[in-house]
């Protein structure tokens, strides 16, 4: 005896929207010309990064997208458990990870790290009651972790690597009061500096020390901030490791570091869109000795296009996912702008400063 199975209504087709098509083609017409304005040439770089990812076996790229992923997840998680600490039950993990995925995507886009202002206004527009000193503050505390570990980076490359910043102490044994004076005036500047920047630095803190809240319990910063910070930067050195292994560069914990020295000088020094250039020319002499020119500035062009690429796709997804198409791009274009005014701002306020300066001098 056979049951017949239910009917399956048919569901009405539907009409091709054509409506949604062009708005689409005008978007991606839209972001083209901005990128074209800011000095970025989508055409020339798509060209790049296709022949790049042709020249290399597709597990090198699999790994290197894997362990940038793993990277990008646990220092958001470090964000998230500084801003759940400051914000508790206002701070959904989805969100600070999609906010933290697109400011990295940013910066890999945009000059002078404006993805990382653009990051602090976001967290201020997703969080209530946020306001932007005590996201500031919360920022001093991320970073302390990557201030310490590049402390450690100079150092070790200061002591281990012959010549890594061309110091030479001859000077110090030939002109010994020469050196003396230099280090006692040093120390009068820095004096100096502290003492009258001071009230300032503690009135901000007063301000933002909502945000860094964290650091009154240090077990748990310990725990849910630096741990993961560090585990993300060991995926850091993972990345360098396989792009390097791509090449046949060989791989040592040396020339990671020699390398990720070179990559923080570039990062602060570097002023074009995700230190495009500046990064290339520190990679090729920090791996000076280790291998050409040629391969060394490979591998650069390789790692930074392929992680680029896939910060965008990763961030893109992550937005859309948390906060829908049109609220995701309206939180990223709200937060560049602001992140542009606030620039101006800063530039605007220093250079008011300045001539302050000048005409009290004058009077």
């Amino acid at each position: 005896m056979s049951v017949a199975a239910p009917a399956v209504e048919s569901s009405p087709k539907r009409r091709f929207n054509w409506r949604r098509v062009v708005t689409g083609a005008a978007v991606i017409l839209v972001i083209g010309a901005a990128a074209q304005l800011l000095g970025w040439d989508i055409r020339s770089w798509l060209s790049d990064f296709w022949d790049t990812i042709s020249e290399i076996s597709a597990w090198y790229l699999v790994g290197g997208v894997a362990l940038k992923t793993v990277q990008t997840t646990l220092t958001a998680f470090a964000w998230y458990s500084i801003l759940r600490f400051a914000y508790p039950d206002r701070v959904r993990w989805l969100d600070v990870l999609a906010c933290y995925a697109a400011s990295v995507a940013l910066n890999g886009i945009l000059p002078a790290n404006l993805g990382t202002l653009a990051l602090l206004l976001m967290f201020t527009t997703i969080i209530a009651g946020a306001t932007f000193s005590a996201v500031l503050g919360a920022y001093v505390v991320e970073k302390i972790f990557f201030t310490v570990i590049g402390a450690f980076t100079y150092l070790y490359l200061f002591l281990s690597v012959s010549g890594s910043f061309d110091i030479k102490f001859d000077f110090v044994h030939q002109h010994p009061w020469a050196t003396v004076i230099l280090v006692v005036g040093g120390a009068a500047l820095i004096y100096t500096l502290v003492r009258t920047f001071w009230p300032k630095i503690v009135q901000w803190w007063d301000q933002a020390k909502e945000g860094g809240g964290i650091l009154s319990e240090p077990r748990k910063y310990l725990l849910w901030v630096f741990a993961p910070s560090l585990l993300g930067w060991i995926a850091s050195l993972g990345v360098m490791a396989v792009f390097l292994a791509a090449y046949d560069i060989p791989v040592s914990f040396d020339t990671l570091m020699r390398i990720c020295g070179g990559n923080s000088i570039a990062n602060v020094t570097s002023a074009t869109p995700g230190g495009a250039g500046v990064n290339q020319a520190f990679n090729v002499a920090s791996l000076k000795g280790v291998t050409d020119p040629t391969t060394a500035t490979a591998y650069s062009v390789s790692q930074q296009l392929v992680t680029t690429a896939w910060n965008i796709i990763f961030g893109i997804v992550l937005l859309v996912w948390a906060f829908g198409w049109s609220g995701g791009k309206e939180l990223v274009q709200t937060s560049y702008a602001c992140a542009k005014e606030k620039a101006v701002e800063q530039k605007d306020a220093r250079a008011a400063r300045k001539e302050a300066k000048r005409a009290a001098k004058h009077a």
